[in-house]
Protein backbone atom coordinates (compact mmCIF):
# COMPACT_ATOMS: atom_id res chain seq x y z
CA UNK A 1 0.00 0.00 0.00
CA UNK A 2 1.43 3.49 -0.80
CA UNK A 3 2.83 5.51 1.94
CA UNK A 4 1.39 8.77 1.18
CA UNK A 5 3.89 10.69 3.52
CA UNK A 6 7.13 9.01 2.68
CA UNK A 7 6.37 9.19 -1.08
CA UNK A 8 5.86 13.27 -0.62
CA UNK A 9 9.20 12.96 1.45
CA UNK A 10 10.65 11.44 -1.61
CA UNK A 11 9.45 13.72 -3.91
CA UNK A 12 10.65 16.54 -1.54
CA UNK A 13 13.69 15.52 -1.07
CA UNK A 14 14.55 14.67 -4.87
CA UNK A 15 13.56 17.96 -5.96
CA UNK A 16 15.68 19.58 -3.42
CA UNK A 17 18.90 18.04 -4.60
CA UNK A 18 17.92 18.33 -8.47
CA UNK A 19 18.08 22.08 -7.72
CA UNK A 20 21.22 21.75 -5.79
CA UNK A 21 22.71 19.79 -8.62
CA UNK A 22 25.93 20.30 -10.00
CA UNK A 23 26.09 20.19 -13.85
CA UNK A 24 28.55 19.52 -16.35
CA UNK A 25 29.11 19.51 -19.89
CA UNK A 26 31.81 17.90 -20.77
CA UNK A 27 32.17 15.26 -22.22
CA UNK A 28 28.26 14.82 -22.69
CA UNK A 29 26.18 16.80 -20.24
CA UNK A 30 25.58 14.94 -16.61
CA UNK A 31 24.65 16.09 -12.71
CA UNK A 32 25.63 14.49 -9.83
CA UNK A 33 23.26 15.24 -6.93
CA UNK A 34 24.07 14.56 -3.02
CA UNK A 35 21.03 13.18 -0.36
CA UNK A 36 18.80 12.40 -3.45
CA UNK A 37 16.58 10.63 -1.31
CA UNK A 38 16.24 10.20 2.25
CA UNK A 39 18.48 7.98 4.69
CA UNK A 40 15.54 6.07 6.10
CA UNK A 41 14.55 5.11 2.51
CA UNK A 42 17.72 4.05 1.60
CA UNK A 43 18.20 1.70 4.70
CA UNK A 44 14.55 0.27 3.45
CA UNK A 45 15.50 -0.73 0.32
CA UNK A 46 19.21 -1.94 1.52
CA UNK A 47 16.98 -3.75 3.38
CA UNK A 48 14.54 -5.51 0.81
CA UNK A 49 14.51 -9.34 0.84
CA UNK A 50 16.76 -9.73 -2.18
CA UNK A 51 20.30 -10.75 -2.62
CA UNK A 52 23.04 -10.41 -5.03
CA UNK A 53 22.86 -13.58 -7.85
CA UNK A 54 25.29 -16.40 -6.75
CA UNK A 55 25.64 -17.10 -10.03
CA UNK A 56 26.12 -14.03 -11.94
CA UNK A 57 27.71 -13.85 -15.39
CA UNK A 58 30.47 -11.21 -15.82
CA UNK A 59 30.97 -10.52 -19.48
CA UNK A 60 30.66 -6.60 -19.01
CA UNK A 61 26.62 -6.65 -19.90
CA UNK A 62 23.73 -6.37 -17.56
CA UNK A 63 21.81 -8.81 -19.84
CA UNK A 64 23.79 -11.47 -19.06
CA UNK A 65 21.87 -11.64 -16.10
CA UNK A 66 17.84 -10.86 -17.08
CA UNK A 67 16.94 -13.60 -15.10
CA UNK A 68 18.37 -12.23 -11.32
CA UNK A 69 17.47 -8.68 -12.25
CA UNK A 70 15.16 -6.58 -9.79
CA UNK A 71 12.62 -4.36 -11.15
CA UNK A 72 10.24 -2.31 -8.71
CA UNK A 73 7.13 -3.10 -11.44
CA UNK A 74 3.87 -3.67 -10.73
CA UNK A 75 4.15 -7.16 -8.98
CA UNK A 76 7.24 -5.55 -6.29
CA UNK A 77 5.63 -2.25 -5.49
CA UNK A 78 2.53 -4.64 -4.40
CA UNK A 79 4.46 -6.28 -2.39
CA UNK A 80 6.92 -3.58 -0.81
CA UNK A 81 5.58 -0.20 -0.09
CA UNK A 82 9.08 1.31 -0.37
CA UNK A 83 9.65 0.06 -3.94
CA UNK A 84 5.86 1.63 -4.72
CA UNK A 85 6.71 5.18 -2.62
CA UNK A 86 9.67 5.77 -4.75
CA UNK A 87 7.88 4.92 -8.06
CA UNK A 88 5.20 7.44 -6.85
CA UNK A 89 7.15 10.47 -6.17
CA UNK A 90 10.20 9.85 -9.20
CA UNK A 91 6.91 9.68 -11.41
CA UNK A 92 5.23 12.80 -9.78
CA UNK A 93 4.32 15.24 -12.44
CA UNK A 94 6.31 18.21 -10.88
CA UNK A 95 8.97 15.60 -10.79
CA UNK A 96 9.12 14.97 -14.32
CA UNK A 97 8.78 18.47 -15.20
CA UNK A 98 11.94 19.52 -13.02
CA UNK A 99 13.91 16.94 -14.82
CA UNK A 100 12.60 17.95 -17.90
CA UNK A 101 13.40 22.05 -17.07
CA UNK A 102 16.71 20.99 -15.65
CA UNK A 103 17.90 18.44 -18.18
CA UNK A 104 16.47 19.78 -21.57
CA UNK A 105 14.84 16.62 -22.06
CA UNK A 106 11.15 15.97 -23.26
CA UNK A 107 9.59 13.62 -21.04
CA UNK A 108 6.22 13.71 -21.67
CA UNK A 109 5.68 10.14 -23.23
CA UNK A 110 8.38 8.75 -20.97
CA UNK A 111 7.57 5.96 -18.75
CA UNK A 112 9.14 5.08 -15.57
CA UNK A 113 11.59 2.16 -15.08
CA UNK A 114 13.26 1.22 -12.07
CA UNK A 115 16.29 -1.41 -11.43
CA UNK A 116 17.43 -2.36 -7.98
CA UNK A 117 21.08 -3.45 -8.85
CA UNK A 118 23.64 -5.59 -6.30
CA UNK A 119 27.17 -5.98 -7.87
CA UNK A 120 29.70 -7.77 -6.02
CA UNK A 121 33.34 -8.02 -7.00
CA UNK A 122 34.32 -9.31 -10.45
CA UNK A 123 31.05 -7.50 -11.70
CA UNK A 124 32.44 -5.05 -15.05
CA UNK A 125 30.14 -3.15 -17.71
CA UNK A 126 31.98 -2.30 -20.60
CA UNK A 127 31.14 1.53 -22.05
CA UNK A 128 28.52 1.65 -24.09
CA UNK A 129 25.73 4.86 -24.34
CA UNK A 130 22.46 3.29 -23.92
CA UNK A 131 20.26 2.33 -25.85
CA UNK A 132 18.08 5.25 -27.62
CA UNK A 133 14.63 4.24 -26.26
CA UNK A 134 15.89 5.26 -23.25
CA UNK A 135 15.22 8.49 -22.46
CA UNK A 136 16.91 9.98 -19.46
CA UNK A 137 19.16 7.79 -16.76
CA UNK A 138 19.70 8.30 -13.39
CA UNK A 139 21.97 6.53 -11.25
CA UNK A 140 21.25 6.57 -6.97
CA UNK A 141 23.31 5.02 -5.28
CA UNK A 142 22.79 3.16 -1.84
CA UNK A 143 25.72 1.89 -0.19
CA UNK A 144 27.74 4.05 2.39
CA UNK A 145 30.69 1.98 2.88
CA UNK A 146 34.40 4.39 2.77
CA UNK A 147 35.44 0.65 1.18
CA UNK A 148 32.79 1.19 -1.71
CA UNK A 149 34.24 5.38 -2.52
CA UNK A 150 35.81 4.66 -6.08
CA UNK A 151 32.48 2.69 -7.38
CA UNK A 152 30.93 5.32 -8.89
CA UNK A 153 30.07 5.33 -12.61
CA UNK A 154 33.05 5.66 -14.93
CA UNK A 155 32.38 8.71 -17.73
CA UNK A 156 34.26 8.31 -21.32
CA UNK A 157 34.68 10.56 -23.85
CA UNK A 158 34.15 9.47 -27.39
CA UNK A 159 37.40 7.98 -27.94
CA UNK A 160 36.75 5.94 -24.71
CA UNK A 161 39.24 7.51 -22.65
CA UNK A 162 38.88 8.01 -19.21
CA UNK A 163 37.74 11.21 -18.21
CA UNK A 164 36.27 10.66 -14.86
CA UNK A 165 34.23 8.58 -12.22
CA UNK A 166 31.55 10.02 -10.30
CA UNK A 167 31.27 9.72 -6.64
CA UNK A 168 29.85 6.66 -5.26
CA UNK A 169 28.41 7.00 -1.71
CA UNK A 170 25.18 6.63 0.22
CA UNK A 171 22.40 8.98 -1.26
CA UNK A 172 24.44 10.24 -4.19
CA UNK A 173 23.20 10.19 -7.72
CA UNK A 174 24.80 10.42 -11.49
CA UNK A 175 22.09 11.76 -14.24
CA UNK A 176 22.86 11.67 -17.94
CA UNK A 177 20.34 11.95 -21.05
CA UNK A 178 21.56 9.22 -23.62
CA UNK A 179 23.07 9.99 -26.73
CA UNK A 180 25.37 9.13 -29.24
CA UNK A 181 28.22 10.66 -26.91
CA UNK A 182 26.76 9.20 -23.54
CA UNK A 183 29.72 7.14 -22.91
CA UNK A 184 29.65 5.57 -19.79
CA UNK A 185 30.55 2.07 -17.68
CA UNK A 186 32.30 0.55 -14.83
CA UNK A 187 36.13 -0.36 -15.73
CA UNK A 188 37.33 -3.57 -14.10
CA UNK A 189 38.43 -3.17 -10.58
CA UNK A 190 38.20 -4.59 -7.17
CA UNK A 191 34.81 -4.31 -5.93
CA UNK A 192 34.95 -4.31 -1.60
CA UNK A 193 31.53 -5.14 -0.75
CA UNK A 194 27.79 -4.92 -2.74
CA UNK A 195 28.03 -2.07 -4.89
CA UNK A 196 23.97 -1.23 -4.59
CA UNK A 197 22.12 1.07 -7.20
CA UNK A 198 19.29 1.98 -8.08
CA UNK A 199 18.83 2.55 -12.50
CA UNK A 200 16.32 4.78 -12.84
CA UNK A 201 15.09 5.42 -16.96
CA UNK A 202 12.65 6.56 -18.40
CA UNK A 203 11.97 5.27 -21.65
CA UNK A 204 9.81 5.62 -24.97
CA UNK A 205 6.45 4.24 -25.27
CA UNK A 206 7.79 1.56 -27.96
CA UNK A 207 9.37 0.05 -24.33
CA UNK A 208 8.73 -4.03 -24.97
CA UNK A 209 9.41 -5.11 -21.38
CA UNK A 210 6.46 -3.83 -20.07
CA UNK A 211 6.67 -5.63 -17.20
CA UNK A 212 9.80 -3.58 -15.85
CA UNK A 213 7.51 -0.42 -15.63
CA UNK A 214 7.00 0.95 -12.66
Amino acid sequence: MLDTARSQRIKSTFLTALAAADGAAAPYPHWHLEATIPDDVVEAIVGLPFAPPEDAVFDGRREANNQARIFFGKEVQKEHAVAADLAAALGDEEVVAALQATCDVDLSQGQLRIEYCMDRDGFWLEPHTDIAVKQFTMLIYLSGEPELADAGTDVYDTDLNLVATSPYGKGIGFIFIPSETSWHGFRKRPINGIRRSLIVNFVAPEWRSVEELA
